[in-house]
């Protein structure tokens, strides 16, 4: 079967040759994520039919969460090392732990690319922008956010505001880009990482007052 990774009910089978340019396609982007980004990856499980390949009937979050067994290939790790330790979990979706190298700014769909396109006019400093199947954007920006937002948001008056924005922080993971969200469908990039990006994301405080301005708008 190419789901290998736990249960793999209902889920079809994948010829040989297209499992192995899979795999390969897998390695080299966490390679990238490790290598050149210098992000920690987490193999993450998958869904399909409504069912997730984790194997627990009751699972709480199919195709979105850690899979418990299998060990976190670090930053820094190179493209044999990615190899390696990929092989003992083919299939598996790219997570990445937040709170780490960066927090995340998690607003709706529709908002997030509006603020996107206003915070580029505007020049402001912006790190990597992830949109997901199920209709959100998520903004990379320095680790810290999480713990910052609330006082962040009543410094600039939106603390009464009923904003659709979340900050996710340490204990988190996201769904990486190429990978399926949940069964729903692979996330993408809108802005991706670059050098300088990956390493520095902005300050959540450069681009809140945006954000919280297009939610309420929204």
């Amino acid at each position: 079967m190419g789901f290998t990774i736990g249960g793999s009910r209902g889920i079809r089978e994948i010829r040989p040759g297209s499992r192995r340019r899979a795999r390969t396609t897998e390695c080299t982007v966490v390679a990238e994520y490790t290598g050149l980004w210098g992000w920690d990856v987490t193999p993450g499980a998958r869904a399909a039919s409504g069912e997730c390949s984790c194997g627990a009937a009751d699972c709480a979050s199919p195709g979105a969460h850690p899979l418990g067994f299998a060990p976190e290939v670090p930053a820094g790790a190179t493209v044999d090392e990615v190899t390696k330790a990929w092989a003992e979990v083919p299939g598996a979706a790219l997570l990445l732990p937040v709170g780490r190298s960066f927090d995340i700014l998690d607003v709706a769909a529709p908002a997030g690319r509006r603020a996107l396109v206003r915070l580029e006019r505007m020049g402001l400093p912006l790190g990597p922008v992830t949109a997901t199947p199920d209709g959100r954007c998520q903004f990379f920006v320095a680790p810290g956010a999480a713990d910052e937002l609330p006082q962040l948001l009543y410094r600039m008056g939106w603390d009464d505001a009923d904003l659709d924005l979340h900050c996710l922080g340490p204990g988190a993971h996201i769904t990486a880009p190429p990978s399926d969200h949940a069964g729903l469908g692979p996330v993408s990039w809108l802005r991706p990482p670059s050098l300088d990006t990956a390493a520095a994301p902005p300050e959540a405080r450069l681009l809140l007052g945006t954000l919280a301005y297009v939610c309420h708008r929204s």
